[in-house]
């Protein structure tokens, strides 16, 4: 008998978590991001209220920039990468909530 991945668990459904937290390590591996901490709970968070506070395909767009802005504001050498994203995040939280 073969044991199941790391990431399906007995029930045989994928846990989506793992593998968030699996893509997102190759992923900044890849783009050369190595040890950056990524809160994938925030971005799915803010993905979740563009999309239904703006409209649908708001979602990557806003994920988009929010990453585009925060790698902006971290290259201050006083500002974290954590402070630069939730700066950016809370922005544009704000703004999609006042879209409703």
């Amino acid at each position: 008998m073969t044991d199941a991945p790391a990431s399906t668990p007995a029930g045989g459904e994928p846990d989506t978590q793992a593998l968030l937290e699996d893509w997102s390590g190759r992923l900044t591996t890849g783009l050369g991001l190595t040890g950056l901490e990524v809160d994938i709970d925030a971005i799915l968070g803010l993905a979740g209220v563009a999309a239904h506070a703006v409209v649908r395909p708001a979602a990557p767009l806003t994920t988009f920039l929010v990453g585009y802005a925060a790698g902006l504001a971290a290259a201050d050498p006083s500002l974290s990468a954590a402070d630069a994203f939730r700066r950016a995040n809370d922005i544009a939280l704000a703004l999609a909530r006042s879209a409703q």
